[in-house]
């Protein structure tokens, strides 16, 4: 875990702590902004809560690439966490950072195909969702052929 500013200074960071020049060399207390540190500190808890109640995520995900197809074919294995409700399939364009749809796969499922959805346009991934609502981290399938 990294606690940062939102702008990095090279005179404080990464630098023995020396002045010359009259300039102060090193990441020291008087350079911190602690407010900052702060908010930092908790959007990090609250992200590392969520993944301590999430399930474990599904193993051996996989893209189907046997065809040329519109269609995207996925499959995994279960998690094998008990608190386990299901499965989100998650997709974005090739050009977003951000998961910008999902469907919800019932737990005992380990497969989902997105119709007209080619692979090509899309990056896939699946995530655990817990009883509680929870989800761990999306796992990127590797191709397979059948």
């Amino acid at each position: 875990m990294r606690f940062s500013e939102p702008h990095e200074e090279f005179r404080h960071q990464h630098q023995d702590i020396r002045e010359e020049n009259g300039v102060q060399y090193g990441d020291l207390p008087q350079f911190m902004d602690y407010n900052y540190v702060e908010r930092v500190t908790q959007v990090n808890l609250v992200a590392l809560a969520n993944l301590a109640r999430a399930p474990m995520p599904p193993q051996n995900v996989g893209m189907n690439i046997s065809q040329l197809e519109n269609d995207t074919r996925l499959r995994w294995e279960p998690s094998g966490s008990s608190h386990l409700k299901g499965y989100e399939v998650v997709w974005r364009e090739t050009t977003s950072p951000y998961w910008e749809h999902k469907v919800f796969v019932e737990g005992g499922e380990t497969q989902f195909t997105a119709e007209l959805l080619s692979k090509d346009n899309y990056l896939f991934g699946v995530r655990a969702v817990g009883e509680s609502g929870h989800t761990g981290p999306a796992v990127y399938p590797f191709p397979f052929r059948e």
